[in-house]
Order: C-alpha cells, then sequence, then structure tokens
C-alpha cells in the first residue's frame, strides 16, 4: 500500500506556533496508520502588549539555541476531522531535527523534506502498521520546547 502524503496549511506542533514565520506540517497515511511531520521556527520577538501593538523586534530561539525544529507525532486517532498530531505520542528518528541559525527557510525546508521522506520510508516498509493507534507505539517521546524528555503521561507512561 502506497503512503499518502497530505501538506497542511498549518503548523503541527508548538504553543507560540502563531508567532513563527515558518510553518509546515505534513500528514502521512497508510491504511489506519497516521504520522505528522511539524516544523516551525523563526519565531517572532514581541514587544509591548501583543494584544494591543504587537511590535516585532528580532527573532528568538524556540527552544535551547534553535530557530526552527522538525518534530513527528503519530495523528490523533479515528475519527478525526484532521488527524492533528498526538504531541504525546512522539515518533524517533534519525534526520536532522534542529537550526540554530537565523533566516534559513531554505535549510528548514530541506530539513523537513528529509524528515518526511525517512518517515515515509519507513511506513512503507511497514514499521508502524502494527502501531494502535490508541496507545503508544513504546518510542519516546519528542522532545518537549524545553528539550525535556521523558515525561510522564496522564497514565505515567514515558
Amino acid at each position: 500500500m502506497k503512503v499518502k502524503r497530505t501538506e497542511r496549511g498549518w503548523a503541527g506542533h508548538f504553543i507560540c506556533a502563531n508567532r513563527c514565520r515558518f510553518r509546515r506540517n505534513t500528514l502521512l497515511e497508510k491504511g489506519e496508520v497516521r504520522i505528522v511531520v511539524s516544523s516551525v521556527g523563526l519565531m517572532e520577538k514581541w514587544t509591548g502588549d501583543p494584544r494591543q501593538d504587537r511590535n516585532v523586534s528580532g527573532f528568538e530561539t524556540i527552544g535551547c539555541g534553535r530557530y526552527y525544529e522538525t518534530m513527528v507525532f503519530h495523528a490523533e486517532p479515528a475519527p478525526s476531522r484532521y488527524f492533528d498530531a498526538d504531541v504525546s505520542r512522539g515518533v524517533n528518528f534519525s534526520a536532522p531535527w534542529c537550526i540554530a541559525e537565523i533566516d534559513a527557510d531554505d535549510k528548514a525546508n530541506a530539513q523537513h523534506d528529509a524528515v518526511v521522506a525517512e518517515i515515509e520510508e519507513r511506513m512503507a516498509a511497514g514499521e508502524f502498521d502494527n502501531a494502535n493507534p490508541s496507545h503508544h507505539d513504546g518510542a519516546a517521546p519528542a522532545p518537549s520546547v524545553d528539550g525535556v524528555v521523558g515525561t510522564p503521561n496522564q497514565k505515567g507512561e514515558t
């Protein structure tokens, strides 16, 4: 079965994604397995009251020393209208995932595409075919925006 790829127009993760000038979100589907690859970056540094007069005064990191990041998650289980990322169910990958420089949208696009290609290849090979969409697949959770890995979920699992 072929992996279906859908490029979507919103950020797939990160609480401050609305401040990021760079956002990509790719949904990969093979049967009932759905995985989201999400990249964000170039987060505007806001000064003043953002509810009144949002002044942009440069850019700030989205995590420790990085201006761009790519993360991968299983999608929300069906039924779901959009199959957004279930950020409690991260998927490990080996491709580079962060960029520590400003104005690197071209590199961030290449990074996102490399991660999509890796996950697509793994899905096509059947690696995720037995993943139960309602349970964690045993992979370590993706790092949070502050770099903390292994934070327990509501069931106490890491």
